[in-house]
Protein backbone atom coordinates (compact mmCIF):
# COMPACT_ATOMS: atom_id res chain seq x y z
CA UNK A 1 0.00 0.00 0.00
CA UNK A 2 1.34 3.91 -0.40
CA UNK A 3 1.57 5.74 1.84
CA UNK A 4 -0.89 8.22 0.90
CA UNK A 5 -3.65 7.28 -1.23
CA UNK A 6 -3.65 10.65 -3.03
CA UNK A 7 -3.37 10.47 -6.93
CA UNK A 8 -3.37 12.65 -9.44
CA UNK A 9 -4.68 11.61 -12.70
CA UNK A 10 -3.13 13.55 -15.49
CA UNK A 11 -5.47 14.18 -18.97
CA UNK A 12 -8.15 13.77 -17.24
CA UNK A 13 -10.62 14.47 -19.77
CA UNK A 14 -9.22 11.90 -21.89
CA UNK A 15 -11.34 8.22 -21.89
CA UNK A 16 -9.08 6.26 -19.86
CA UNK A 17 -7.87 8.91 -17.27
CA UNK A 18 -11.43 9.66 -16.29
CA UNK A 19 -11.83 5.70 -15.83
CA UNK A 20 -8.89 5.62 -13.89
CA UNK A 21 -10.56 8.67 -11.95
CA UNK A 22 -13.75 7.00 -11.34
CA UNK A 23 -12.10 3.56 -10.17
CA UNK A 24 -9.67 5.66 -7.83
CA UNK A 25 -12.22 7.54 -6.41
CA UNK A 26 -14.59 4.24 -5.48
CA UNK A 27 -11.95 2.94 -3.68
CA UNK A 28 -12.02 5.97 -1.83
CA UNK A 29 -8.78 7.86 -2.63
CA UNK A 30 -8.27 11.63 -2.91
CA UNK A 31 -8.52 12.14 -6.52
CA UNK A 32 -7.06 15.34 -8.39
CA UNK A 33 -8.43 15.22 -11.94
CA UNK A 34 -5.67 17.64 -14.02
CA UNK A 35 -6.40 18.91 -17.25
CA UNK A 36 -6.03 21.85 -19.82
CA UNK A 37 -8.56 24.31 -18.52
CA UNK A 38 -8.92 22.66 -14.35
CA UNK A 39 -12.62 21.26 -15.49
CA UNK A 40 -14.44 18.11 -16.63
CA UNK A 41 -17.73 17.82 -16.51
CA UNK A 42 -17.66 14.06 -17.24
CA UNK A 43 -16.15 14.08 -13.47
CA UNK A 44 -17.78 16.89 -12.14
CA UNK A 45 -20.71 14.83 -9.72
CA UNK A 46 -17.97 12.96 -7.97
CA UNK A 47 -18.25 14.45 -4.40
CA UNK A 48 -14.73 15.58 -3.47
CA UNK A 49 -12.92 15.47 -6.97
CA UNK A 50 -10.41 17.91 -7.08
CA UNK A 51 -9.67 19.72 -10.34
CA UNK A 52 -6.33 21.55 -11.32
CA UNK A 53 -5.28 23.00 -14.67
CA UNK A 54 -2.04 22.46 -16.03
CA UNK A 55 -0.23 22.51 -19.82
CA UNK A 56 1.39 19.10 -19.94
CA UNK A 57 4.00 20.44 -22.14
CA UNK A 58 4.72 23.18 -19.50
CA UNK A 59 6.88 21.41 -16.74
CA UNK A 60 6.64 24.15 -13.91
CA UNK A 61 2.46 23.68 -14.39
CA UNK A 62 2.99 19.72 -14.09
CA UNK A 63 4.69 19.74 -10.98
CA UNK A 64 2.58 21.95 -9.51
CA UNK A 65 -0.41 20.31 -10.57
CA UNK A 66 0.96 17.25 -9.11
CA UNK A 67 2.24 18.58 -5.47
CA UNK A 68 1.41 16.20 -2.85
CA UNK A 69 0.01 13.35 -4.92
CA UNK A 70 1.87 10.11 -3.90
CA UNK A 71 0.54 8.52 -7.49
CA UNK A 72 0.44 10.04 -10.81
CA UNK A 73 -1.16 8.58 -13.35
CA UNK A 74 0.07 9.23 -16.82
CA UNK A 75 -2.99 9.81 -19.28
CA UNK A 76 -1.23 11.91 -21.72
CA UNK A 77 -2.01 11.01 -25.08
CA UNK A 78 -1.58 13.80 -27.85
CA UNK A 79 -3.78 13.31 -31.29
CA UNK A 80 -1.75 11.22 -33.15
CA UNK A 81 -0.56 14.52 -35.95
CA UNK A 82 1.18 15.73 -32.58
CA UNK A 83 3.18 12.64 -31.38
CA UNK A 84 6.06 13.27 -32.96
CA UNK A 85 6.30 16.83 -31.22
CA UNK A 86 4.56 16.49 -27.51
CA UNK A 87 4.72 13.05 -26.28
CA UNK A 88 8.89 13.12 -25.65
CA UNK A 89 8.18 16.43 -23.97
CA UNK A 90 5.36 15.41 -21.97
CA UNK A 91 7.10 12.15 -20.84
CA UNK A 92 10.22 14.48 -19.73
CA UNK A 93 7.79 16.58 -17.97
CA UNK A 94 6.17 13.59 -16.18
CA UNK A 95 9.48 12.41 -14.92
CA UNK A 96 10.64 15.76 -13.72
CA UNK A 97 7.24 15.95 -11.48
CA UNK A 98 7.76 12.26 -10.64
CA UNK A 99 11.07 13.23 -9.75
CA UNK A 100 9.91 16.23 -7.37
CA UNK A 101 7.88 14.62 -5.51
CA UNK A 102 9.31 11.19 -5.28
CA UNK A 103 6.02 9.65 -6.50
CA UNK A 104 4.61 6.18 -8.13
CA UNK A 105 4.15 6.92 -12.17
CA UNK A 106 0.98 4.56 -13.61
CA UNK A 107 1.37 4.23 -16.94
CA UNK A 108 -0.95 3.23 -19.88
CA UNK A 109 1.03 1.03 -22.40
CA UNK A 110 -0.05 0.01 -25.58
CA UNK A 111 1.05 -2.83 -28.21
CA UNK A 112 2.83 -0.34 -30.95
CA UNK A 113 6.50 -1.06 -29.40
CA UNK A 114 6.40 -5.09 -30.93
CA UNK A 115 6.15 -3.22 -34.68
CA UNK A 116 4.19 -4.17 -37.60
CA UNK A 117 5.22 -8.28 -37.35
CA UNK A 118 3.76 -8.17 -34.12
CA UNK A 119 3.64 -11.99 -32.88
CA UNK A 120 0.23 -13.26 -32.46
CA UNK A 121 0.91 -13.71 -28.33
CA UNK A 122 2.48 -11.15 -26.63
CA UNK A 123 3.39 -11.13 -22.87
CA UNK A 124 5.39 -8.97 -20.88
CA UNK A 125 8.46 -11.18 -21.98
CA UNK A 126 7.89 -10.21 -25.74
CA UNK A 127 10.84 -7.94 -26.98
CA UNK A 128 10.05 -4.94 -28.59
CA UNK A 129 10.39 -4.21 -32.50
CA UNK A 130 9.44 -0.66 -33.47
CA UNK A 131 9.19 -0.06 -37.34
CA UNK A 132 7.19 2.96 -37.57
CA UNK A 133 6.85 6.06 -36.03
CA UNK A 134 4.74 5.47 -33.61
CA UNK A 135 6.83 2.44 -32.32
CA UNK A 136 9.41 4.47 -31.69
CA UNK A 137 8.15 6.89 -29.92
CA UNK A 138 6.52 4.24 -27.66
CA UNK A 139 9.45 2.32 -27.15
CA UNK A 140 11.45 5.99 -26.76
CA UNK A 141 8.86 6.96 -23.65
CA UNK A 142 8.90 3.30 -22.27
CA UNK A 143 13.01 3.44 -22.06
CA UNK A 144 12.72 6.91 -20.32
CA UNK A 145 11.13 5.48 -17.54
CA UNK A 146 13.20 2.20 -16.99
CA UNK A 147 16.63 4.32 -17.12
CA UNK A 148 14.60 6.53 -14.62
CA UNK A 149 13.71 3.52 -12.95
CA UNK A 150 17.56 2.67 -12.22
CA UNK A 151 19.32 6.24 -12.21
CA UNK A 152 16.89 7.79 -9.89
CA UNK A 153 14.91 5.19 -7.82
CA UNK A 154 11.24 6.53 -9.43
CA UNK A 155 8.53 3.72 -9.97
CA UNK A 156 6.99 3.01 -12.58
CA UNK A 157 4.14 0.28 -13.36
CA UNK A 158 3.30 -0.15 -16.87
CA UNK A 159 -0.18 -1.55 -17.89
CA UNK A 160 -0.36 -2.88 -21.69
CA UNK A 161 -3.55 -3.64 -22.95
CA UNK A 162 -4.97 -3.92 -26.41
CA UNK A 163 -7.65 -1.22 -28.03
CA UNK A 164 -10.32 0.41 -25.94
CA UNK A 165 -13.91 0.15 -25.27
CA UNK A 166 -16.75 0.96 -22.98
CA UNK A 167 -16.54 3.88 -20.49
CA UNK A 168 -18.73 7.17 -21.96
CA UNK A 169 -15.69 8.37 -24.15
CA UNK A 170 -14.89 8.49 -27.29
CA UNK A 171 -11.68 8.17 -30.17
CA UNK A 172 -11.87 4.43 -30.46
CA UNK A 173 -12.05 2.03 -32.87
CA UNK A 174 -15.21 0.69 -31.06
CA UNK A 175 -16.56 3.90 -31.06
CA UNK A 176 -15.86 5.94 -34.26
CA UNK A 177 -16.28 2.57 -36.47
CA UNK A 178 -17.51 -0.08 -35.13
CA UNK A 179 -20.68 0.48 -33.54
CA UNK A 180 -21.06 3.99 -34.93
CA UNK A 181 -23.94 3.11 -37.02
CA UNK A 182 -25.11 0.71 -34.85
CA UNK A 183 -28.69 2.39 -34.60
CA UNK A 184 -28.91 2.11 -38.06
CA UNK A 185 -28.64 -1.83 -38.05
CA UNK A 186 -25.33 -1.97 -39.13
CA UNK A 187 -21.56 -2.40 -37.76
CA UNK A 188 -18.61 -1.95 -39.52
CA UNK A 189 -15.31 -4.09 -38.84
CA UNK A 190 -11.82 -2.81 -39.94
CA UNK A 191 -9.69 -5.43 -41.15
CA UNK A 192 -10.03 -9.33 -41.35
CA UNK A 193 -12.97 -10.41 -38.82
CA UNK A 194 -11.89 -13.89 -38.84
CA UNK A 195 -8.72 -13.45 -36.34
CA UNK A 196 -8.04 -12.65 -33.30
CA UNK A 197 -7.75 -9.03 -31.90
CA UNK A 198 -6.85 -7.61 -28.70
CA UNK A 199 -9.11 -5.33 -27.04
CA UNK A 200 -9.50 -4.03 -23.44
CA UNK A 201 -12.89 -2.90 -21.46
CA UNK A 202 -11.54 0.38 -19.91
CA UNK A 203 -13.89 -0.02 -16.18
CA UNK A 204 -11.72 -3.14 -16.29
CA UNK A 205 -8.30 -1.94 -17.09
CA UNK A 206 -9.05 1.36 -14.40
CA UNK A 207 -9.87 -0.82 -11.80
CA UNK A 208 -6.44 -3.04 -12.52
CA UNK A 209 -4.47 -0.01 -12.07
CA UNK A 210 -5.94 0.44 -8.68
CA UNK A 211 -4.95 -2.61 -7.68
CA UNK A 212 -1.60 -2.29 -8.89
CA UNK A 213 -1.21 1.03 -7.02
CA UNK A 214 -2.15 -0.44 -3.79
CA UNK A 215 0.06 -3.19 -4.36
CA UNK A 216 3.33 -0.72 -5.59
CA UNK A 217 4.80 -1.42 -2.47
CA UNK A 218 5.82 -4.99 -3.40
CA UNK A 219 6.76 -4.25 -6.79
CA UNK A 220 10.51 -3.47 -8.17
CA UNK A 221 10.88 0.15 -9.58
CA UNK A 222 9.93 -0.70 -12.91
CA UNK A 223 7.23 -3.00 -14.03
CA UNK A 224 5.66 -4.47 -17.39
CA UNK A 225 2.63 -6.13 -16.88
CA UNK A 226 -0.26 -6.75 -19.48
CA UNK A 227 -4.25 -6.64 -19.13
CA UNK A 228 -5.41 -9.82 -20.63
CA UNK A 229 -8.94 -8.41 -21.40
CA UNK A 230 -11.03 -10.01 -24.72
CA UNK A 231 -8.66 -11.75 -27.56
CA UNK A 232 -11.39 -12.13 -29.42
CA UNK A 233 -12.49 -12.46 -33.02
CA UNK A 234 -14.60 -10.02 -35.24
CA UNK A 235 -17.08 -12.45 -35.72
CA UNK A 236 -17.05 -12.83 -31.66
CA UNK A 237 -17.53 -8.96 -31.48
CA UNK A 238 -20.41 -8.87 -34.12
CA UNK A 239 -22.21 -11.67 -32.38
CA UNK A 240 -21.30 -9.88 -28.63
CA UNK A 241 -22.97 -6.66 -30.38
CA UNK A 242 -26.07 -8.59 -31.99
CA UNK A 243 -27.14 -10.23 -28.33
CA UNK A 244 -26.73 -6.65 -26.78
CA UNK A 245 -29.03 -5.04 -29.64
CA UNK A 246 -30.95 -8.03 -29.52
CA UNK A 247 -31.55 -8.40 -33.32
CA UNK A 248 -29.44 -9.32 -36.46
CA UNK A 249 -26.73 -6.54 -37.81
CA UNK A 250 -25.52 -5.90 -41.45
CA UNK A 251 -22.28 -6.25 -41.51
CA UNK A 252 -19.97 -3.85 -43.45
CA UNK A 253 -16.01 -3.98 -44.03
CA UNK A 254 -13.92 -1.80 -44.01
CA UNK A 255 -10.45 -2.47 -45.82
CA UNK A 256 -6.58 -1.16 -44.87
CA UNK A 257 -6.48 0.73 -48.37
CA UNK A 258 -9.32 2.87 -47.80
CA UNK A 259 -7.89 4.17 -44.67
CA UNK A 260 -4.41 4.61 -46.89
CA UNK A 261 -6.49 6.37 -49.84
CA UNK A 262 -7.92 8.80 -47.11
CA UNK A 263 -3.90 9.52 -45.97
CA UNK A 264 -3.46 10.76 -49.61
CA UNK A 265 -5.36 13.63 -48.54
CA UNK A 266 -5.66 13.77 -44.40
CA UNK A 267 -2.72 14.00 -42.12
CA UNK A 268 -4.98 11.85 -39.29
CA UNK A 269 -5.23 9.49 -41.28
CA UNK A 270 -2.13 8.89 -42.67
CA UNK A 271 -1.32 8.43 -39.20
CA UNK A 272 -4.03 5.75 -38.65
CA UNK A 273 -3.23 4.03 -41.95
CA UNK A 274 0.55 3.41 -40.05
CA UNK A 275 -0.72 0.92 -37.69
CA UNK A 276 -4.12 -0.85 -39.33
CA UNK A 277 -1.64 -3.51 -39.77
CA UNK A 278 -3.71 -4.13 -36.34
CA UNK A 279 -6.75 -5.57 -37.90
CA UNK A 280 -4.96 -7.82 -40.25
CA UNK A 281 -2.49 -9.36 -37.93
CA UNK A 282 -3.48 -11.73 -35.44
CA UNK A 283 -2.55 -11.17 -31.86
CA UNK A 284 -3.62 -11.66 -27.92
CA UNK A 285 -2.44 -9.88 -25.04
CA UNK A 286 -1.67 -12.15 -22.45
CA UNK A 287 0.22 -11.87 -19.29
CA UNK A 288 -0.23 -14.96 -16.12
CA UNK A 289 1.54 -12.76 -13.56
CA UNK A 290 -0.76 -9.74 -13.53
CA UNK A 291 -3.12 -11.87 -11.58
CA UNK A 292 -0.41 -13.19 -9.21
CA UNK A 293 0.00 -9.90 -7.82
CA UNK A 294 -3.39 -8.54 -7.95
CA UNK A 295 -5.41 -11.58 -7.46
CA UNK A 296 -8.65 -11.81 -9.50
CA UNK A 297 -7.73 -9.85 -12.59
CA UNK A 298 -11.16 -7.54 -13.39
CA UNK A 299 -13.26 -9.03 -16.24
CA UNK A 300 -16.55 -8.22 -17.26
CA UNK A 301 -18.28 -10.32 -19.77
CA UNK A 302 -18.10 -9.88 -23.20
CA UNK A 303 -21.80 -9.70 -23.89
CA UNK A 304 -21.81 -7.66 -20.36
CA UNK A 305 -19.19 -5.00 -21.40
CA UNK A 306 -20.21 -4.40 -25.02
CA UNK A 307 -23.92 -3.53 -24.20
CA UNK A 308 -22.23 -1.32 -21.60
CA UNK A 309 -19.93 0.46 -24.21
CA UNK A 310 -23.20 0.87 -26.24
CA UNK A 311 -25.01 2.09 -22.97
CA UNK A 312 -22.38 4.78 -22.73
CA UNK A 313 -22.03 5.76 -26.22
CA UNK A 314 -25.85 6.64 -26.34
CA UNK A 315 -26.57 4.31 -28.53
CA UNK A 316 -28.73 1.97 -25.96
CA UNK A 317 -30.92 2.86 -23.18
CA UNK A 318 -30.06 1.55 -19.63
CA UNK A 319 -32.93 0.32 -19.04
CA UNK A 320 -33.70 -2.65 -16.11
CA UNK A 321 -30.23 -3.73 -15.74
CA UNK A 322 -28.81 -1.29 -13.54
CA UNK A 323 -25.43 -0.96 -15.54
CA UNK A 324 -23.51 1.95 -13.52
CA UNK A 325 -20.66 3.18 -16.84
CA UNK A 326 -16.76 3.55 -15.16
CA UNK A 327 -17.71 1.74 -11.86
CA UNK A 328 -18.40 -1.92 -12.91
CA UNK A 329 -21.51 -2.37 -11.22
CA UNK A 330 -23.36 -4.31 -12.78
CA UNK A 331 -26.79 -5.68 -11.04
CA UNK A 332 -27.29 -8.99 -13.67
CA UNK A 333 -24.01 -10.59 -12.57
Amino acid sequence: MTQSKKIAVLGANGRLSREVARAFHTKDWQVRAVTRNGKSEALANLAGMEFVAADAMNQDQVIQATLGCAVIFNGLNPVYTEWAGKCMPMAENVLAALRKHGAIHLFPGNIYNFGSTLPETLTPHTPARPDHGKAHIRVQMENLFAEAAKRDNIQTINLRSGDFFGGDGTGSWFDLVVSNKITKGKVTYPGNPNILHAWAYLPDVAKAFVELAEKADTLSNFENFHFDGHNITGDQMYRALEVAMGKNLKRDALPGFVIKVLGWFNPQMREVSEVFYQWNTPHQVKDSRLSEVIGNVPHTNLEEAVRSALVGQGHMKDEARDIKIGSIQIAAE
